[in-house]
């Protein structure tokens, strides 16, 4: 009798979760297909449980020929790549090879600047250290204020590349193999054949070939990756398989004093490499990116193990991040509404 009674409600269960799946395609659908004069050029990936729910591509890897994307075609993701640095770092804290709170000068003798004795790897991983060029001093006195960095990260990959005695490259290789992401690379790794081409829109409304993709540090903001991959990385780390209990933890809580005005979402709190926003009593964890011709954002959320990626390679009204972000902000708000209604 229990197995009859059992029917039934798992049928209902499992309409009402069909039926909600539905609203979101329709509702993401409805804004990709809107017509305008700057369309989403990328791909989208929506995910439960590390099972796929929404996989869609729209628009073109190499605009100028109409070569259409795929689903492995590879992005540079911009600042989603720190978490990939941070996995490095905090496994040589896991290996007793560093200390998150000792000076830098330890690690790497040949800097010349008094903040080297002053700055530590936790000033580093939050981004409250004032650097800005290795010659110069810091901006503020190390420590008391936030100012997003990406020289810091440059910094945290020389570091690992001391106490491992390996290159920063061939670590993060090691690292993705072990995740089983196979189409995610350093760029110096040149095994990636399906790189699109990124392009940002000119001030004269024109899009153009970007060619400065690989401006920033790779540490920083230069891996690249595609949908795929990356929703294979969010089951691996988040799933607490890469490090220790206790270092994942410091990873996800928000660091006294890491806060930013960010440009697209305002007040934002940050841990180690991603962003931590617990409004609305909904955990989530993740980073947007942007590199020259590439606009990327990879969330996830841990009480439902949803991922949410968008990888872009159109860069319109780069002046405006909020409108740059356009397509990315909208589509994380229909996944918060439904997993509100999970709740």
């Amino acid at each position: 009798m229990k197995y009859i009674l059992f029917l039934p409600i798992f049928l209902i269960a499992t309409i009402v979760t069909l039926g909600q799946q539905n609203i979101l395609d329709k509702q993401i659908d409805s804004i990709i297909s809107t017509k305008t004069t700057k369309p989403f050029n990328g791909v989208i990936l929506f995910s439960q449980n590390g099972q796929t729910k929404y996989s869609k591509i729209f628009g073109y890897s190499d605009i100028d020929k109409k070569e259409p994307l795929k689903l492995n075609s590879q992005f540079v993701i911009g600042s989603i790549s720190k978490q990939f640095t941070v996995v490095l770092v905090l496994r040589e804290l896991d290996k007793g090879n560093i200390d998150l709170y000792t000076p830098i000068k330890k690690y790497l003798p040949e800097l010349t600047q008094s903040w080297a004795d002053t700055v530590t790897i936790h000033h580093l991983l939050t981004h409250m250290h004032g650097i800005t060029r290795l010659d110069k001093p810091t901006t503020f006195k190390v420590g008391t204020q936030y100012s997003y960095s990406q020289i810091g990260y440059d910094l945290l990959s020389k570091i690992v590349e001391k106490t491992s005695g390996k290159s920063f490259a061939e670590l993060s290789k090691n690292l993705f193999e072990e995740c089983g992401m196979k189409n995610t690379f350093h760029p110096d790794i040149k095994g990636y054949n399906n790189l699109a081409k990124g392009y940002t829109e000119n001030e004269n409304g024109k899009i153009e070939f970007e060619t400065e993709t690989f401006k920033n540090y790779a540490a920083a903001g230069s891996f690249i990756s595609t949908v795929e991959d990356l929703n294979i990385w969010n089951n691996c780390f988040y799933s607490g398989k890469l490090l220790k209990r206790k270092t994942m933890k410091m990873v996800e809580t928000k660091q006294n004093g890491a806060v930013r005005d960010h440009p697209i979402f305002g007040i934002t709190e940050y841990g180690y490499g991603i962003t931590v926003d617990t409004k609305e009593n909904i955990l989530q964890l993740g980073q947007t990116g942007f590199a020259p011709g590439f606009i990327s954002m990879n969330y996830y959320f841990p009480k439902t193990k949803t991922s949410v990626i968008v990888l872009e390679n159109v860069a319109y009204e780069t002046d405006d991040l909020k409108k740059t972000f356009y397509y990315h902000t909208e589509i994380l708000k229909i996944v918060r509404n439904e997993i509100k209604n999970y709740r």
